[in-house]
């Protein structure tokens, strides 16, 4: 059961994390417990769980598509390829593949129904990542596994592509202060990110990168004050309720309730 709710990796990320945040602080002065706190553990236990069963019907029924279409010698060549070559290219070409769909989800009113829950959030941390429905995730994710397994990387670079994943991830969100100016449009840091969840004006629909901010300086969406400042004020003005059930529930609602008239330009952060 605990292995089913990842408790092990919600563990090993607290443990790095934690002092971490005490120690290296992006936001001075943020504690370690702080609103919400709690509605986004019950995210890191049990969302993930949605996310796993959705991912493996999403990819399998994918990758059955693509290995009806894609000649074999693609999968064989690619497999073929040193773990040096595959593995950072696995990471480029699903973090593209993320890239776009996160920005859809910023741009058609019913993906962002499923992705202002995440924006939702308005104290960043090592926990914060977690709050996420797991539409939205299944999406996105999918978006960036389904290419590999198209492909046929191997076993060992989609291995290292979802341990980098997940600690980026992690890091991105969380409240540690690693600025690093001269790889800051290259790589995607904390600082770019804390950015795509600012609820400021000048920051809406930017940096949406989720390994490399390089995408994002490509298709002109970075965003990042020469000054190193950060944002006053995350969240989104849209009306998320801060209740676990009502979370995953809420995109159906906003749906038939707003329809076409929400969206991103009604007011988001991430």
């Amino acid at each position: 059961m605990w292995d089913i709710l990842d408790l092990q990796d919600l563990l090993l990320i607290a443990v790095v994390f934690l002092p971490l945040e005490r120690i290296w602080q992006l936001h001075h002065g943020q504690g370690l417990v702080r609103p919400q706190l709690g509605l986004d553990l019950l995210h890191a236990l049990f969302t993930g769980l949605f996310i796993k069963l959705g991912l493996i019907v999403f990819v399998f029924a994918g990758a059955s598509i693509a290995a009806f279409l894609m000649p074999p010698v693609v999968a064989q060549t690619v497999s073929g390829w040193p773990l040096y070559v595959q593995a950072p290219l696995a990471i480029a070409i699903a973090d593209l593949g993320f890239y776009w769909v996160h920005r859809l989800h910023h741009r058609i009113p019913l993906l962002w129904n499923f992705h202002a829950v995440h924006h939702s959030i308005e104290n960043l941390d090592w926990l914060a990542g977690h709050r996420v429905h797991p539409v939205d995730q299944v999406l996105t994710k999918g978006a960036g596994l389904l290419p590999l397994f198209a492909l046929g990387f191997s076993d060992v670079a989609l291995w290292v592509f979802t341990a980098t994943y997940f600690w980026q991830s992690t890091l991105l969100h969380s409240n540690v202060g690693l600025q690093l100016p001269w790889l800051s449009r290259v790589i995607a840091l904390p600082h770019f990110h804390h950015w795509h969840h600012a609820n400021e004006p000048q920051a809406m629909d930017k940096n949406f990168g989720g390994q490399f901010a390089l995408f994002d300086v490509v298709f002109g969406t970075f965003y990042a004050p020469d000054d190193q400042r950060l944002p006053q004020e995350y969240g989104t003005d849209d009306p998320v309720p801060n209740n676990y059930v009502d979370h995953l529930t809420y995109p159906f609602k906003a749906a038939f309730s707003m329809g076409d008239a929400s969206g991103p330009d009604g007011g988001d952060g991430e």
